[in-house]
């Protein structure tokens, strides 16, 4: 049995499948019982991360008469009624979709409920934060389809929208009656309008012409809306905003934006013009005259997002340092979203966590006892699982999504209905570290009836049809044994409004001749084979099968059946671009089992949880610590087929603790993994590499080097594999402005954490302390000092470059021609400028006509800045990136 290089002791014991999981910015989650652990394996016993359930809560679905409780189809849900909460399954999203551009956390529990975690960044704790409950975002979506109409709640308080002439404004109104699609509104008691009427309860959009149509104003944000709205009297604009500059206002409140005033018991719609030294001047809809207002009877209009089928209502707060001082310190923006069908706030996601609120004086509607069990069984979610991350084509961008990043991931969750609702999440307008605006926005695509049983196991893999034609293909397993594979076309969903055949097509279904249950699966798709994939089953009764299956031709053939386990399997993964597939399960009358298995970005390093026999386990001390434990094994090693007849090179000596093709096996597996990394889109996380290297360091010395040289000669012109070492190193820190930048960071990030981990480098100097315990020849020291400093030097001024570029290219247009898209700000420009004036040494030729353009803008450079963010569509981007290469071809920017 092999040894694990490190482990760790977990606190609480898993309960299901796949209890953990790796992300791509490498940290590793394990769900264990009401308990999630996140864990950084560079540092498996420093600061962790937790994510505690709450109590259970049931969903607010509706109320069964009495007399339907004793129904055939309640039986099964009043018995699963359970208090302690348990993590179902848990998914990591592809890097990029968080408001700090790291990964999301997708948590399924045993109560139904799907939510989205961040890592908390600048909350200074080790809980994570809550973004979204996927959960009631489906809720808002189910109660109006599946019940035939809107579900409002009776005497509640509403704003109805109202229009006199040109004149809009909305009334506060108590809905005391419903009937059918209508409502019985009763309204405040006034001389000219009557006491109850009769209203449309229609909570889709309205065809209704916007305010800044006609007023002859068209912001991007102007979009049809429903009449109805909850009654939402917040959002009122600080009194301090009075003592803000016009150009300081403008940056919170710009000419023409949409706002709300509060006159004669009612919100008035209108457009925000400017500022005297009395108030705030808004133009009324219907009025010929702008009016001064006060800025506390003022609030930023409510918008309605049609993808969450909610209102938002934007709160500003200021804190200011010295009143008397006017100066601004602070100025922070929160939205509060309040859906039209559910009396339900919710507090945005970037402020912390999500506090949910139910009217008191709301009731839940009455329902029939089927109509609840239906709701139930799809609010009932089993398993989540994300796609890999997908782009836009540049057609569908331009013509469709120009408000949003063309980069986005589809969120899949199951259900104990058979049903897989899909959510669309785009990698955020902008990243930060600081509490602000940033915020994730999912967007619901479409249910999809899968499976009749429950959806046990879900998983996406994206392979290559051709050199340049990618597909995404989905993969499902049911209770019922069933299997079936999916091809998805992403860019369909994203112009079509629902699911439909085209946008997810089926391409195989298997129907076994016993139900047992599917409790895993894995994909990959080997790149020696274009339009091919295999997928590997793990069922209950411990079969795994492997399925091999040709896309492009719809052809699928099992590829073998293996009684590898004698329980339900637990954990499944392929390696190595499918050379090696790893399995686990739970063993009867063992002292522990497996409830999942987990592989490094690097595939270099495999994960497995363990779940501990409570009774075995000293009352005193190991229960209250060790339930559970956590491994990691190095698989570099392992022989992925025939023994190669290879000799060694570069003079590295035989190891006892290896044998020559173990020793093979390091080298083909390290090389293979590094080339992963060519690949500008797969993050740069090698951590993997790094263990691997120091392991081998310390049973086979020098023979790391030899590694590291072979790989060196893959890439590096001018030398091939037979050349000596202190040749190559010799040659590379010659030739570092002609090497892409993904390789100068990884030579960079082996270089010091790795060869040179032992020394003290001063990069500014170049010089070097602590020369003990390093286990490099001193006649090689120098050299690879000399790679570490050439190498950071290059990637220093590439960085430096970049960000000029950028200034320099939006100097070159005027602030009307930019086009509104992702949003970038190069900061720290000033300090650019005199690192290159105070530089040892001085820097490239470029780098400095690109520094006396910066100079030249002078206080244009200014205004660019005070204006606030860079913004470019991605087309734009691609056509800036083309340019800027050509005017510099010295650089290398990719």
């Amino acid at each position: 049995m092999a040894t694990p290089f490190q482990s760790t002791a977990l606190i609480a014991r898993p309960s299901y499948p796949n209890s953990v999981a790796w992300s791509d910015e490498n940290l590793v989650a394990v769900a264990t019982g009401h308990i999630i652990t996140i864990l950084n394996p560079a540092s498996l016993y420093g600061p962790r991360g937790l994510i505690t359930l709450p109590p259970i809560k049931p969903f607010q679905i509706g109320v069964v008469a009495k007399q339907d409780l004793l129904d055939g189809c309640m039986l099964p849900t009043c018995l699963s009624r359970d208090t302690s909460p348990c993590v179902r399954s848990i998914s990591w999203s592809p890097i990029g979709l968080a408001p700090n551009s790291g990964c999301l956390l997708a948590v399924c529990t045993t109560d139904g409920r799907v939510k989205l975690y961040r890592q908390p960044v600048y909350e200074f704790c080790a809980e994570w934060v809550e973004v979204i409950d996927i959960s009631d975002l489906l809720l808002d979506h189910l109660l109006p389809n599946d019940l035939g109409e809107a579900v409002v709640p009776s005497s509640s308080d509403f704003c109805f929208l109202k229009q006199n002439g040109d004149q809009r404004f909305w009334i506060n109104g108590k809905i005391e009656h419903i009937d059918g699609a209508k409502a019985l509104v009763q309204y405040p008691k006034t001389r000219t309008r009557k006491e109850k009427e009769w209203v449309e309860l229609n909570t889709k959009s309205d065809q209704t012409i916007d305010l800044h149509v006609q007023s002859g104003i068209e912001p991007a944000c102007a979009a049809p809306f429903p009449k109805v709205r909850p009654s939402m009297n917040m959002g009122n604009l600080p009194e301090q905003i009075s003592l803000l500059e016009f150009h300081e206002m403008e940056s919170i409140l710009s000419q023409g934006q949409a706002v709300e005033a509060w006159l004669d018991n009612r919100w008035r719609e209108g457009l925000f013009v400017g500022c005297n030294e009395n108030g705030l001047l808004v133009k009324l809809s219907g009025e010929d005259n702008c009016v001064t207002l006060d800025s506390r009877s003022i609030r930023l209009a409510p918008s309605w997002n049609r993808s969450l089928n909610s209102w938002e209502v934007t709160l500003l707060k200021m804190n200011l340092q010295d009143l008397e001082s006017e100066e601004v310190v602070e100025l922070k923006s929160k939205r509060l979203r309040e859906n039209i069908t559910r009396r339900c706030f919710s507090v945005s996601q970037f402020e912390g966590k999500s506090s949910k609120k139910k009217s008191e004086s709301g009731s839940c509607p009455q329902i029939s006892a089927r109509q609840y069990v239906s709701l139930n069984a799809m609010l009932s979610s089993t398993i989540v699982a994300w796609s890999p991350v997908l782009r836009l084509s540049l057609e569908t961008d331009s013509t469709h999504m120009n408000s949003l990043p063309n980069y986005f991931s589809l969120l899949s969750v199951g259900g104990k209905s058979g049903k897989i609702s899909f959510w669309r999440i785009h990698e955020p307008q902008s990243y930060s570290i600081v509490q602000n605006g940033v915020h994730v926005d999912v967007i619901h695509v479409g249910l999809l009836q899968a499976h009749n049983g429950w959806i046990t196991a879900i998983c996406w893999e994206i392979f290559a049809i051709n050199s340049s034609i990618s597909q995404v293909v989905l993969a499902t397993g049911s209770s019922d044994g069933s299997l079936k594979i999916w091809e998805v076309d992403t860019e369909e969903l994203l112009t079509s409004s629902e699911l439909n055949c085209s946008s997810i097509r089926l391409l195989m279904e298997v129907t076994p001749a016993t139900s047992t249950p599917v409790s895993v699966l894995s994909l990959t798709a080997p790149a020696e084979s274009l339009g091919k994939v295999l997928l590997a089953v793990g069922r209950g009764s411990g079969l795994l099968e492997v399925w091999i299956c040709d896309i492009s031709s719809c052809e699928f053939q099992i590829s073998g059946s293996y009684d590898a386990h004698i329980q339900v399997i637990t954990g499944l993964t392929w390696a190595f671009n499918g050379r090696s597939l790893y399995s686990c399960s739970q063993l009867p009358q063992a002292s522990d089992s497996c409830f999942g298995l987990a592989l490094s970005p690097g595939n270099l390093v495999l994960t497995v949880v363990h779940g501990f026999d409570i009774d075995l386990l000293d009352p005193m001390y190991e229960v209250r610590t060790q339930k559970a434990g956590l491994e990691f094994f190095l698989i570099g090693g392992q022989q992925l087929g025939p023994s190669p007849e290879r000799c060694l090179e570069f003079g590295a000596e035989r190891c006892p603790d290896f044998s020559e093709g173990e020793m093979v096996c390091w080298e083909s597996n390290i090389l293979w993994s590094l080339k992963q990394y060519e690949c500008v889109d797969k993050p740069l996380v090698i951590w993997d590499v790094i263990a691997s290297f120091l392991a081998i360091k310390h049973s086979a010395k020098s023979y790391e080097l030899c590694i590291m040289m072979k790989w060196i000669s893959s890439w590096c012109g001018g030398c091939d594999a037979g050349s000596s070492m202190k040749k190559m190193l010799f040659h590379v820190s010659q030739i570092t402005s002609k090497l892409p930048s993904r390789q100068l960071h990884l030579l960079n990030v082996i270089c010091r954490r790795f060869v040179l981990s032992g020394l003290k480098v001063d990069i500014h100097n170049s010089e070097m302390y602590d020369l003990e315990g390093v286990g490099v020849e001193d006649e090689h020291l120098n050299l690879w000092n000399n790679v570490l400093d050439s190498s950071e030097r290059e990637l220093r001024e590439r960085l430096v470059a970049f960000n000029f570029a950028v200034v320099l290219w939006q100097a070159s247009f005027s602030a009307t021609n930019v086009a509104v898209g992702r949003q970038w700000l190069p900061v720290g420009i000033a300090q650019m400028e005199q690192w290159i004036a105070t530089s040892p040494g001085g820097v490239q030729d470029p780098l400095k006509l690109l520094a006396s353009k910066i100079k030249k803008l002078g206080k244009r450079f200014a205004l660019l800045l005070h204006c606030g963010t860079v913004s470019a569509a991605g087309d734009q981007l691609v056509n800036w990136h083309l340019s800027v290469s050509l005017q510099y071809p010295n650089f290398l920017w990719i």
